[in-house]
């Protein structure tokens, strides 16, 4: 069976920076190990006054098929996950195929085009969409563009406006893929929740504390679903464990509760017994409060550990190298901390070629999913290819009145206009609007 996965991704941050520790955190009057420390986060990216989620999405986009030589007739799909969207009815991915026939010759006209919503996870959805449609024999030989893109904006005050960040992941789905082939296995984990939520709003409303335990109920119950269909997972199965990371303190959560499930009834957790006892069984106690606080207990002195320490710093904090600088992306988060983990690798030597990755999707409202991943030989020249640390160290640093006018800027509610910070260059950037309201956009050379 011929393998099918990512071929090669594109990354595109929002060319504006807010340092938390240096301008948010002194104006909210906070430590910054509050937000550096506790959240996990040194700065979030943000969209110039020219930018949104389709300039981002398109500029990603352009330079995933500059790079891999390829032409309009090539893409049989362009599917966009977004929770940012500002229509209602057409889809994010007709505007970003707009904006690419400016730059090629040929057109779209033959793709199949379609945008995803399900809060974070859609990014994973509209992954497996294009896996399924290549699996079915439906592409003609042609391969599928896959934008995950969004402006995760909060209220301002909100407790999650620190977390907030800007930018575009774009991947292509192809057969024989040299960065990644995706498992058949998937599990998941699903449940009408209200956690996270727009109801016809820009900003999200958030039930903080529900949402944590959400989204470890609901990654747990995935884990569990794709032992059921793959076999047990192991502790030494995987090179790394990408989480979507809505703040890397999130990630810290999920890893210790997957850590701790995956060597229930293992000699790993015979090995911390002789330090930190045995993990809490349901059976043992009277109630549920005295169970949960002796989970509470264990799950504290296992992560001083030195397994467990050793397990995360080589797992999952290399996922996190990207996310401390740019925030939370929604749709693309996952597919940024896949970046950083083989990003890392390349960093740092390891040849990670045939090995495998778990990687553990999750949307508000609510729905997780766990697959696994297998590294391809050509994964050190497509991560190579990567400039996101240029992009990174090259964005506009705000201030605090500029950043609470970028704010105004691209708040639905006001009409504010905004003097641009930085000169585009090579790239899609938002031009007015056309005669029924809709935006309009150009490619700046």
């Amino acid at each position: 069976m011929t393998a099918v996965g990512i071929d090669a991704v594109e990354v595109w941050t929002g060319n504006l920076k807010l340092d938390l520790a240096e301008t948010f955190a002194p104006e909210k009057g906070d430590d910054p190990e509050k937000y550096t420390k506790g959240l996990g986060l040194r700065a979030s990216s943000f969209p110039d006054s020219y930018e949104d989620i389709v300039t981002m999405g398109a500029n990603a986009s352009k330079e995933l098929m500059d790079r891999k030589g390829l032409t309009p007739d090539d893409i049989g799909r362009i599917d966009v996950a977004t929770e940012s969207s500002f229509d209602n009815s057409k889809p994010i991915s007709t505007y970003i195929a707009g904006c690419l026939e400016q730059v090629y010759d040929g057109d779209f006209h033959h793709a199949n085009k379609g945008e995803r919503k399900f809060a974070c996870i859609a990014g994973t959805q509209s992954v497996d969409d294009a896996y399924n449609w290549i699996r079915a024999g439906r592409n003609r030989g042609r391969s599928a563009i896959v934008v995950a893109t969004d402006t995760a904006l909060y209220a301002r005050g909100d407790a999650g406006e620190a977390t907030q960040g800007a930018g575009a992941v774009a991947l292509l789905i192809s057969e024989d893929p040299d960065l990644v082939e995706l498992s058949t296995h998937q599990g998941y984990g699903s449940a009408d929740e209200t956690d996270f939520l727009k109801p016809n709003q820009q900003f999200p409303s958030v039930d903080g504390k529900r949402s944590v335990q959400v989204y470890l109920a609901r990654m747990r119950e995935a884990l569990e679903d794709y032992e059921s269909v793959a076999g047990d997972v192991h502790i030494d199965d995987f090179v790394y464990a990408p989480f979507h990371t809505p703040f890397p303190g999130m990630v810290r959560k999920a890893a210790a509760l997957a850590y701790r499930h995956v060597t229930r009834d293992t000699g790993v957790e015979e090995e911390l017994a002789e330090g930190i006892g045995r993990q809490p069984r349901r059976e043992s106690f009277d109630d549920d409060g005295q169970y949960e606080e002796a989970v509470r207990e264990y799950m504290d002195a296992l992560k001083e550990t030195e397994q467990y320490r050793d397990w995360y710093a080589g797992t999952v904090d290399p996922t996190l190298s990207i996310a401390r600088d740019v925030g939370n992306w929604y749709t693309a988060s996952v597919h940024l901390a896949r970046i950083s983990a083989l990003k890392t690798a390349l960093e740092t030597g390891r040849d990670v070629a045939g090995e495998s990755m778990l990687v553990a999707s999750y949307g508000s409202g609510a729905q997780a999913e766990i697959h696994g991943e297998t590294v391809q030989d050509g994964w050190e020249e497509e991560i190579a290819a990567l400039d996101i640390d240029e992009q990174v160290a090259d964005r506009y640093d705000l201030s605090w009145a500029e950043y609470e006018q970028v704010h105004d800027r691209h708040n639905h509610e006001t009409d504010s206009e905004l003097e641009e910070f930085t000169a585009p260059e090579a790239e899609f950037v938002f031009d007015g609007w056309g005669r029924m309201g809709e935006r309009k956009y150009t490619y700046v050379e």
